[in-house]
């Protein structure tokens, strides 16, 4: 008895570490496979600012192709230098939001929309966005409340701009400040190889607007991960991700798998 009861123990020992083992190949080949998808696919991020508002709020995470325009070394978590320039290149298009490493610190991540390609010129004039010398369209639609994280309602003019390929969003614009920087700007010449990215609330974004030493500068092609193009879920500013108890009442259902103009 004891031989066949030490037999069935021995058994059931072996069962037990095939299910461990098993599960351990699960979760290693789980593990390679969000790999492989946030590499090559898409990648997720989180608005930490205001500079994107009224289409992007904070709380709002994220899924950003990297298929879209090829891949650069930036491309691939800590920036390896083994080849330069893009493969499987795609252009990028005016108009697009795109999350890019800073140029002059590449491990943080902005997100920007696209306005100026290489070539165009670019100029700020009473709050006016010209492009290659002519005033780009926009229309005043109203405004933009939120409660801040204070508490505080805050309230922005909004105004609907349509580039000439006829694509429109939504900028917010305070107003015009004589002589401020970002509001009258010289004339912004795109360089080969490189793009002109501004927030679209226009007087809380530091962007291309602003040198390299202070703000973004011109986006160099291969700084540019990928086009943002959905918000798979979305929190207040006073939760976070993990804090599972806070995700009902604290999360903006409406924007739930909402695509990015």
């Amino acid at each position: 008895m004891s031989e066949i009861k030490s037999e069935q123990m021995a058994q059931d020992v072996s069962k037990g570490k095939q299910k461990e083992e098993s599960w351990i190949s699960v979760m290693i080949w789980a593990l390679l496979i969000a790999l492989v998808f946030r590499t090559f696919f898409y990648q997720p991020f989180k608005i930490p600012s205001k500079s994107m508002m009224e289409n992007l709020l904070v709380g709002d995470y994220l899924l950003v192709s990297k298929m879209a325009y090829g891949y650069s070394h930036h491309s691939f978590p800590f920036s390896p230098n083994f080849f330069s320039g893009r493969v499987f290149e795609s252009p990028v298009v005016r108009g697009d939001v795109v999350v890019f490493r800073l140029p002059r610190e590449p491990d943080i991540y902005y997100i920007k929309r696209i306005v100026g390609l290489p070539g165009d010129t670019i100029q700020m004039k009473k709050s006016r966005l010209y492009l290659n010398g002519q005033i780009v369209k926009r229309e005043h639609v109203g405004e933009f409340k939120i409660t801040n994280e204070y508490g505080r309602e805050e309230t922005y003019p909004k105004y609907r701009e349509t580039l000439p390929s006829g694509k429109t969003y939504i900028t917010l614009d305070d107003g015009w400040y004589p002589g401020g920087g970002a509001d009258d700007t010289a004339v912004y010449l795109v360089p080969k190889g490189h793009y002109f990215a501004m927030g679209d609330n226009r007087d809380h974004s530091k962007d291309s607007r602003w040198k390299k030493s202070e703000g973004v500068g011109y986006v160099p092609f291969e700084n540019i991960v990928g086009r943002a193009e959905v918000i798979w879920v979305s929190f207040d500013d006073n939760s976070r991700l993990w804090e599972f108890w806070k995700w009902f009442p604290e999360q903006r259902r409406d924007r739930m798998f909402s695509g990015i103009n």
